[in-house]
């Protein structure tokens, strides 16, 4: 019996997420599971994977626009990672970034998960924050731009995702 392997697939709202779904294809060879932000755009993704799907910051998503409450949402999101993690226990986690996937990559990652990170799209000539972060003991760390590179030298290319 060839049993699957557990993938936690995360990422923030938006063009991270969008990003993500393009990894899809994957999801039927693991036993995955998805996280992102509770936001009306992507509430769908409920209906669309059962028992797939968790949500961390319930109402407005995490932004660093509002400062006054996106620590308390950080600490938030944090505490609900690491139970969200003991739920899951995935054996990997891949995530196209921002600040909802930092805590989640950074526990994976102390308690032995391989990490996965993509750097994302949008950034082609800078680094991102989480990818700062997260680079510094990602197992695989790929970029979508060649340029990036040189910001990143122990990345791995790997082209465009869309």
């Amino acid at each position: 019996m060839n049993k699957k392997k557990k993938v936690l697939f995360i990422a923030s709202t938006g063009g991270h997420l969008e990003e993500l779904m393009q990894l899809k294809p994957m999801f039927e060879k693991h036993d995955y599971y998805i996280i992102t932000e509770k936001t009306k755009s992507n509430i769908y993704l409920k209906d669309k994977y059962p028992n797939r799907v968790n949500f961390l910051v319930y109402g407005s998503y995490t932004t660093l626009k509002k400062k006054i409450a996106y620590p308390f949402k950080l600490i938030y999101n944090t505490f609900k990672s690491l139970i969200l993690y003991f739920k899951i226990r995935p054996k990997y986690i891949i995530s196209t970034g921002a600040h909802t996937s930092g805590p989640m990559c950074l526990i994976g990652h102390i308690f032995g998960s391989k990490i996965i990170f993509i750097e994302t799209f949008a950034n082609s000539e800078s680094k991102s924050r989480t990818g700062s972060l997260v680079y510094k003991f990602a197992d695989l760390f790929i970029v979508q731009w060649e340029s990036m590179l040189k910001l990143y030298p122990k990345a791995t290319y790997g082209g465009w995702i869309f």
